[in-house]
């Protein structure tokens, strides 16, 4: 099936799809074609060839897997990328070709109380609508750490006061919640997170269950100064092989690109 040269695809859009691409170049008969959706305008991109955009759907990833000849997909992408993640399943599956998901494990509550220790206060929702559900009466000042793409999805809490944090500023064109606005690249450490949240008097945080340890300072954060968190969950992820560790996904490249 697989000959001299094994042709990689990988979707990518986070920090282990970015380490993933440059470890997988070091392959002998391996090569990589990234793919980066291109939702912030200057993304921190890999070393190997890299291209932006969307596919056009799942028909547009077929024509593009089938054009460039690829032999494996590597799912990397974000865990709430659902859609592209749904399309990849779908794709790969009609080409007949193996595909596997890296997806790094969510994060889970701590609860150490019984040995005198902290405690997560978690709220955990299925949706962005369910958080904006929970949040009057919950608290009147947001640390709101979900990205740009959902803000509007707040902008009806008109009485509370929100912190907004993002890579890049949002839509101009779509309404966002009162508060204020900050435009920073992660990863933030456990003294910048607590100081921010006692700066601007926070009083809880919203936050997607991306996982890793570029944006979990926030958590810790939380839990010292006690603030809940109103946790929003991944979306399912489609049937087929994953695994959660680099090395795991570099291996299988190596058994696959030598089959």
């Amino acid at each position: 099936m697989i000959t001299d040269q094994t042709n990689v695809l990988i979707l990518g859009g986070t920090g282990e799809a970015r380490d993933l691409a440059t470890r997988a170049t070091q392959i002998p008969g391996i090569t990589v074609i990234n793919s980066w959706a291109g939702r912030t305008r200057q993304p921190i991109l890999p070393i190997a060839n890299t291209r932006i955009g969307g596919f056009g759907g799942t028909t547009g990833l077929i024509s593009f897997l089938r054009q460039q000849q690829i032999d494996l997909l590597l799912d990397a992408t974000h865990p709430f990328a659902a859609q592209i993640s749904d399309h990849a399943a779908a794709a790969a599956s009609l080409v007949g070709i193996p595909r596997l998901m890296l997806i790094r494990p969510p994060w889970q509550p701590l609860d150490n109380s019984a040995q005198g220790g902290l405690k997560d206060h978690w709220i955990e929702v299925d949706s962005h609508e369910e958080a904006r559900t929970v949040l009057p009466g919950l608290a009147e000042r947001i640390f709101l750490t979900i990205g740009r793409q959902e803000l509007s999805t707040f902008a009806p809490l008109q009485d509370l006061w929100f912190l907004m944090r993002m890579i890049e500023p949002p839509d101009p064109n779509r309404p966002i919640p009162p508060g204020r606005l900050l435009l920073q690249r992660g990863p933030f450490s456990l003294v910048e997170e607590r100081s921010l949240l006692q700066q601007y008097e926070i009083g809880a945080i919203v936050s997607k269950n991306s996982g890793g340890e570029a944006t979990y300072a926030k958590i810790r954060a939380a839990r010292e100064l006690g603030l809940p968190v109103v946790m929003v969950q991944r979306p399912p992820v489609p049937e087929g092989q994953q695994v959660a560790d680099l090395e795991d996904a570099l291996g299988w490249l190596r058994q696959h690109g030598h089959s």
